[in-house]
């Protein structure tokens, strides 16, 4: 098994005021060549947006676009004519594919939004742009792994053109678990939201992560409750 730590204190930072975003890999003004992705995952942003504010049109191509919100609420709107509110307990994944214009504002004018934007390479290029969000269920259940993206349109949670699978689980104090990697080749990069866990022998903190590959499986275990993760299982490279 190979491993690479990521501290949430060694993360890229900007502070526009209206945006304080945390980046996991190199993004806009952040460069750091040793931190350019984790196999096709790209980009891994931790987005604190104020209240009215937000992302205004701009375009993107050729990339799966994840946004998975903590708090709060997240207006979205695009060329293809959709508009929408994003909500906690929600997933949005958008396919920019041959090219794609969208905005992302904060829908609320009192209460911060907090939200993580999450891009991942797709398996194909110049696919038909796409949009889609839905209401994760049961992610109040405890001590589970809830799968809230994956490849399949017929699978638990959204669907992307790449064989990636995200879960989400929050669990008691010392609950232990393993999670199965679905297919060979692929890696996992584990993000804690909240709390704090064990993981293959490392304790991390909120924020924290660890990207994990050549294995098949992990154990992890919660070190306090309500601890939270996302489970990022993602091809190592391009097939």
């Amino acid at each position: 098994m190979k491993q690479v730590l990521h501290p949430a204190n060694e993360r890229g930072a900007a502070n526009h005021g209206w945006l304080n975003s945390k980046h996991s890999f190199s993004f806009a003004n952040y460069y750091n060549p040793e931190k350019m992705n984790f196999g096709l995952l790209r980009v891994l942003n931790d987005d604190i947006v104020a209240p009215g504010k937000g992302f205004g049109k701009h375009p993107h191509e050729n990339m799966e676009i994840i946004s998975i919100p903590l708090n709060g609420d997240l207006e979205h709107e695009d060329s293809m004519g959709n508009k929408a509110i994003i909500k906690e307990g929600e997933i949005q994944a958008m396919s920019a594919g041959t090219g794609i214009f969208h905005s992302e504002y904060n829908a609320s004018q009192t209460d911060e939004v907090k939200f993580l934007q999450i891009w991942i390479f797709p398996r194909e290029k110049d696919v038909t742009p796409r949009y889609d969000q839905i209401l994760l269920p049961d992610l109040s259940k405890t001590n589970t792994l809830h799968q809230v993206l994956s490849p399949n349109p017929n699978d638990d949670g959204i669907w992307v053109h790449q064989d990636t699978w995200f879960n989400l689980g929050t669990y008691d104090t010392g609950k232990a678990a393993e999670y199965s990697i679905q297919k060979s080749g692929n890696g996992v990069y584990a993000f804690i939201i909240d709390g704090s866990f064990e993981i293959e022998g490392h304790k991390l903190g909120q924020r924290d992560a660890i990207g994990l590959w050549e294995t098949n499986k992990i154990d992890f275990k919660s070190l306090e409750a309500g601890s939270r993760l996302l489970l990022i299982d993602v091809p190592m490279n391009f097939s």
